[in-house]
């Protein structure tokens, strides 16, 4: 007996304004994940997102030139400017030799799986952005900022296509803000593929306004002898969704991952991870810290996946979250699949309150409990980002914390 799915609000809005298509198909057949499907076990998107607005319209001449004006940067960089879903090349930066840039509109799959809710979107809506391409053996000192302004109530695609040669060495930063009391959704999906001996950072900065909706992917593939830092940065946003997949496919290449997630107010914060290491002699680090305040709810799941071909993997994750609420809620599901037989793999999570003895350390020589709670807090966080290689960024980060923490009351 075939059952026809009944769709919800959001669903036929999203059908209305999608119309025909294999995204819609899939979309009639699945509907938005709910707790029934795994990766979404703690994120039920068909219950959370209550509304999808339409899409940005295209800003005028003067808007753009005046929304390009008032961008504020984090750090000195290469900047390619979007706003409302819309790359402004009239307003982009210079380029380097070796980087080329030109606009992109994602890559539409014709089959989306149960648990891809994100893809779907990107489907039903369409995206734009850039496609960057770093020749080999090519070392650019300034990072490249791909930043992403909503100015509106609206629904914003964003799709970067990042292609980086044998060699070659640079930074990007994807950087996301909206204003606060502003109900814009965003839906973001990046793809890097980091070439031979390739060196690459990678940053994420996610700092909605407190009303905003957050669907991010980031996918790559690591090639042989290949270095790569993801740094994650989320401190906004009402309903966030970020996925980092990884395929670990070449031999001694090398992964970290920095992350610090802030969840405050009522928002949902939901980090999923998945690490595939396919080939021998690879290895992966990944630590997030969290903080979890106010109503927040934050989740973190990571998978680590290790192929029987990829001996002598070192793959470890650790996720340590604070929770300063009797209200907040942290939900961690850390995970190994591991088919090889001579690996070095670990993962661990913990949720626990400030260490009394340590809050008593600092009151006993004169510090006041608030501002020992303040100082523990702080130390916690910063210490992901300390040590940074570009010390502008690592000093821009914490500053971000800062801001959170002070206004979060922590």
């Amino acid at each position: 007996m075939n059952v026809v799915l009944k769709h919800n609000a959001v669903e036929e809005s999203l059908l209305a304004m999608a119309g025909k298509g294999s995204a819609s198909d899939s979309l009639r057949e699945f509907g938005l994940p709910t707790r029934r499907v795994e990766a979404w076990h703690y994120t039920d998107l068909r219950r959370l997102l209550k509304h999808v607005p339409a899409r940005a319209e295209k800003l005028s001449a003067e808007d753009a030139k005046t929304a390009a004006g008032d961008y504020p940067r984090v750090v000195p960089a290469i900047r390619l400017p979007l706003f409302d879903g819309q790359y402004l090349e009239e307003f982009a930066d210079e380029l380097p030799a070796g980087c080329s840039v030109s606009r992109y509109g994602g890559a539409n799959g014709s089959n989306y799986a149960k648990d891809d809710a994100i893809g779907l979107l990107q489907g039903l809506m369409g995206a734009e952005g850039v496609q960057i391409e770093i020749d080999g053996g090519v070392t650019i000192d300034t990072p490249i900022g791909m930043p992403h302004t909503s100015t509106n109530a609206a629904y914003s695609g964003i799709a970067h296509s990042v292609s980086v040669g044998k060699g070659a060495k640079v930074s990007l930063i994807e950087r996301y803000l909206s204003p606060d009391d502003m109900g814009v959704q965003v839906n973001a999906i990046s793809h890097l593929n980091v070439g031979e001996d390739a060196d690459v950072t990678w940053v994420i900065i996610q700092e909605h306004g407190n009303d905003a909706t957050h669907l991010a992917q980031l996918h790559v593939s690591l090639a042989t002898s290949s270095k790569l830092t993801i740094i994650m940065l989320n401190c906004g946003g009402k309903l966030v969704r970020q996925e980092i997949k990884i395929a670990v496919e070449g031999e001694n290449s090398e992964l970290n991952v920095l992350g610090v997630n802030l969840v405050g107010g009522e928002s949902h914060v939901d980090v999923t991870t998945i690490m595939t290491h396919t080939v021998e002699d690879t290895a992966s680090t990944q630590l997030y810290r969290n903080v979890a305040t106010s109503r927040g709810h934050g989740v973190f799941q990571g998978q680590i996946k290790v192929a029987q071909a990829a001996q002598r993997t070192d793959a470890k994750m650790a996720c340590n979250t604070l929770l300063l609420s009797d209200d907040a809620e942290f939900s961690a599901k850390p995970e190994l699949e591991i088919f090889a037989d001579d690996v070095l793999c670990g993962h661990g999570a913990t949720v626990t309150d400030i260490n009394d003895d340590h809050l008593f350390y600092l009151n006993a020589r004169g510090i006041p409990i608030e501002e020992a709670r303040a100082l523990l807090i702080k130390a916690f966080v910063d210490e992901t980002f300390e040590d940074l290689a570009d010390e502008n960024l690592e000093k821009a980060l914490i500053a971000r914390i800062d801001t959170w923490l002070q206004k979060n009351g922590s």
